[in-house]
């Protein structure tokens, strides 16, 4: 992914984050209070999604390199796997995330 694309990418994140915070505090009328319920869909379905894509880029990363470090020494494989595992927290919170917004 190019710097241009991840400048747009984070720049549209940024005006949905925007448009939410942007609602009035009081959800008094039926149609913000559907505004508000969808807003809160989306942030979680973006919480859980981007997580998940961080951790997808990660984990390749780290799993290519842990392949080749295991190849050179196969006694330290149990110690590499716990670098393979800990972009994982991402998804979790991601998950964590979800359920606060619903």
């Amino acid at each position: 992914m190019t710097k241009y694309n991840k400048i747009v990418l984070a720049s549209f994140v940024l005006a949905l984050a925007t448009t939410g915070l942007a609602q009035e505090g009081t959800a008094a009328a039926a149609g913000n209070d559907e505004l508000y319920r969808g807003m809160r869909a989306i942030g979680a379905g973006l919480a859980l999604g981007l997580g998940a894509v961080g951790t997808g880029i990660a984990q390749a990363r780290i799993g290519s390199s842990l392949v080749g470090a295991v190849a050179e020494d196969p006694s330290k494989a149990g110690s590499l796997l716990l670098y393979f595992l800990i972009p994982e927290t991402l998804v979790i919170f991601g998950f964590l995330a979800l359920f606060i917004l619903n």
